[in-house]
């Protein structure tokens, strides 16, 4: 995975997590000033970076974001917004700009202190550290980590104005997921020239059709931060003419990582895609499709490999949206298991063996329109239950 033009990182350890050996603190830097746009938490109790960070883009001049894992400065009153900013100054300090321009994540347990100490000596570390290199992209994604199992990257190129420009993204999570994004960060860079109202409007269409069609446990956090930067470094303006194409693409990459969140989700054994097609409106197709993906009893059923289609019907049903059985059949890896109201006649050994791939994927068809949307989601298993259970005991 490489860094777009213009872009280099770092990750390094600074004794936060309980393992000293285990990177936790990571810096994106941009060698010129870049235009910054952020999608955050809609929880109502939110960390002190988010309030940092959201208070500072869209802008023009962002020059980083620093990240640190293992504490999320979240409830920590006025210290932590003291905390969070004075992250952003010592950054600020150590690459020659404004501590306005630069941003500011932390993800782990709510309800502790950062430790001054050890950023302040991790800080100049990470910074003096930043390279372009893979590696360097890499250590940033690991550095990320909580209790997630495997570093998340994504990254596509595709050739503008006779130039190949490139958009690459680092995300974190786990559990704690939830539509609405969860706690989860994500970091997305491109080497093209974009104002802040297109970037906001870019990054906020392709969230709504990747982080927020996520769910692991329903449980929204008070750390979920995406941010999008763009340099310029390629020379490139995005324009009317390539803002479909360049759309797509970010689109791809932040659907990419999405879903990397959901496969590596705490515990999980199944990755679950929910189709619903044929819905009077998206926004109908979305509320079913998350109702689904929500579901608990459904999410158990899936780790059974129990092909329980009343659960999945149900939970359609409660989901708000209006329409009458006949109106809806179910499919469960492409085997039909409901059509127009009624149950159909199917092998239930053969849908739950198919089940047991880990790769299952339920079609909700509805007679109401041409509408559509996708979600996506996992099982629930009890390695889950007791990971959460364990988490800061």
């Amino acid at each position: 995975m490489h860094l777009p033009l213009g872009f280099s990182a770092a990750g390094v350890a600074c004794g936060i997590k309980s393992d000293p050996s285990k990177l936790d603190l990571a810096l994106f830097l941009s060698d010129r000033p870049a235009t910054a746009a952020g999608v955050f938490t809609q929880n109502q109790v939110v960390g002190a970076p988010v309030k940092v960070s959201r208070s500072r883009v869209p802008s023009t001049t962002v020059r980083g974001v620093v990240l640190n894992s293992g504490c999320s400065n979240a409830c920590t009153g006025q210290r932590g917004i003291d905390d969070a900013q004075w992250m952003t100054a010592a950054v600020a300090e150590q690459v020659g700009c404004q501590p306005e321009d630069i941003l500011v994540c932390s993800t782990g347990i709510i309800g502790h202190f950062l430790p001054r100490q050890k950023l302040a000596e991790g800080i100049p570390v990470v910074s003096k550290s930043v390279a372009a290199g893979d590696d360097h992209f890499l250590a940033a994604a690991r550095a990320m980590m909580t209790t997630d199992t495997v570093p998340k990257q994504a990254m596509r190129k595709l050739s503008l104005g006779g130039k190949t420009v490139t958009i690459s993204g680092a995300c974190k999570g786990a559990a704690m997921i939830a539509p609405n994004m969860a706690t989860m960060l994500a970091v997305v860079m491109t080497d093209v020239r974009i104002i802040p109202e297109t970037a906001q409007k870019l990054l906020t269409q392709a969230v709504n059709t990747s982080f927020n069609c996520i769910s692991v446990d329903q449980h929204t956090s008070t750390s979920d931060t995406v941010l999008f930067l763009a340099n310029g470094a390629t020379g490139i303006t995005i324009g009317d003419t390539a803002m479909q194409e360049f759309q797509q693409a970010l689109t791809d990459v932040c659907q990419e990582l999405s879903q990397k969140i959901i496969r590596d989700a705490e515990g999980a054994e199944h990755f679950v895609t929910v189709d619903v097609i044929g819905a009077r409106t998206s926004e109908e197709a979305y509320r079913m499709a998350k109702s689904v993906c929500d579901s608990p009893l459904v999410k158990t059923a899936v780790a059974g490999n129990d092909p329980n289609w009343g659960r999945i019907v149900s939970a359609a049903g409660y989901s708000g949206v209006k329409f009458f059985e006949e109106e809806c059949s179910l499919a469960i890896n492409g085997i039909e298991v409901y059509r127009a109201g009624a149950p159909t006649q199917f092998d239930a050994d053969a849908v739950s063996a198919a089940m047991k791939t880990g790769e299952v994927h339920f079609v909700l068809t509805f007679t109401h329109g041409k509408e559509q949307s996708r979600c996506w989601t996992c099982d629930l298993t009890a390695e889950y239950v007791r990971l959460n259970a364990d988490y800061s005991t």
